[in-house]
């Protein structure tokens, strides 16, 4: 009989009669609502996917396409705001299936009386970020709810582009063997908003790595990588992504504590705030599985890039147990990196 830590086989029962803030995107709870609900409500052959974005046949062409609101708070943080990070979080999502991204729409829902001048800094934001990708906003909506219904400002993105042909990226591509990349440091936008939030800070100043990846992915990719699966680390961190693959692609993954490249700053707040910096979100990293072999070509690819230059293998996949993920500790112990009830930091996206 199998170590019951590790059987994850069995799907877990929602316990709650109502959606409860703490357990925001990223954790168990949302797992749970996806695979119970959600999917069973939708299901189709590109939602079994179960990728960041959906790639789909129109017209003889392969698109992707994706969709994300975000809900920030504080609006502005430190090293971004929630305008370009709308932007650069659906232009993520579609590089991470391989895209080209191409096209954005926009929708707004404000509160009665929201700042005009707010908002007037945000849409030049959304502009300046859309411009640094490439892409172009070309749709969108308005529309505003009566004072005390909103917080203020929520965005809602959605974007398309195009795969080009030959690229499959997708959770069940990822096989024993594959090595585990990371892009850079992680945890850092976690820490930066809520560094704001509540008024904290620290003696080494965290700033949000928000910021496009679609030029890391497309390196891997014209450079001739194999690349297996994509997935930014955004709601949940590197520990809620590592798990979402184990699970999807009935693999289990070891990562290594030594390895895994953390901002020095994150790491002291971390520590004095009783944080995880495994399970803290970033919004300009990418985890990439790629066959062990090309391990060395990926980072070569990745390393020159502003936006790769911290890139690291941190682990690989392994056979058993099926969705177990482990972080190999510096004292040669492992420990269980499984998804947490809830998130550690809610509204951070």
């Amino acid at each position: 009989m199998p170590d019951p830590v590790f059987d994850l086989s069995c799907p877990l029962p929602l316990r709650h009669d109502t959606i409860q803030l703490a357990h925001g995107g990223g954790g168990r709870i949302m797992r749970e609502l996806l695979e119970q609900l959600m999917l069973p409500a939708f299901r189709n052959a590109a939602l079994n996917a179960r990728h960041d974005a959906a790639v789909l046949t129109l017209g003889g062409a392969r698109v992707a396409f994706t969709t994300d609101t975000f809900v920030v708070h504080p609006r502005f943080f430190p090293g971004g705001d929630i305008g370009e990070l709308a932007v650069y979080g659906t232009v993520n999502d579609l590089a991470m299936g391989g895209a080209t991204p191409e096209f954005l729409s926009c929708a707004f829902i404000l509160e009665e009386g929201f700042s005009l001048e707010e908002l007037r800094r945000i849409v030049a934001s959304m502009r300046a970020a859309a411009d640094r990708c490439g892409v172009a906003i070309v749709t969108g909506d308005t529309k505003v709810v009566d004072k005390g219904n909103g917080d203020g400002l929520f965005i809602n993105t959605a974007g398309i582009g195009l795969v080009p042909a030959g690229v499959d990226i997708a959770p069940r591509r990822v096989v024993q063997g594959d090595a585990v990349i990371v892009s850079g440091d992680l945890g850092r936008h976690g820490v930066a908003v809520m560094s704001v939030r509540e008024g904290l800070t620290f003696e080494v100043p965290v700033q949000s790595d928000c910021a496009p990846v679609h030029r890391l992915a497309a390196a891997l990719l014209d450079g001739g990588v194999d690349v297996h699966c994509l997935r930014d680390p955004t709601r949940g961190g590197l520990a809620s992504v590592l798990n979402e693959i184990a699970t999807d692609a009935q693999v289990a993954i070891e990562v290594v504590e030594r390895d895994i490249p953390v901002n020095e700053g994150v790491a002291a707040a971390c520590e004095i705030l009783g944080l995880d910096p495994y399970y803290v979100a970033c919004e300009g990293r990418m985890v990439a599985f790629v066959p062990a072999s090309q391990a060395d070509k990926a980072l070569a690819l990745l390393r020159p890039l502003p936006e790769g230059h911290g890139a690291a293998t941190i682990g690989q996949v392994k056979e058993g147990p099926v969705g177990a993920v482990m972080l190999r500790t510096c004292l040669g112990t492992l420990r269980l990196l499984d998804l947490l009830s809830g998130e550690q930091l809610p509204r951070i996206c």
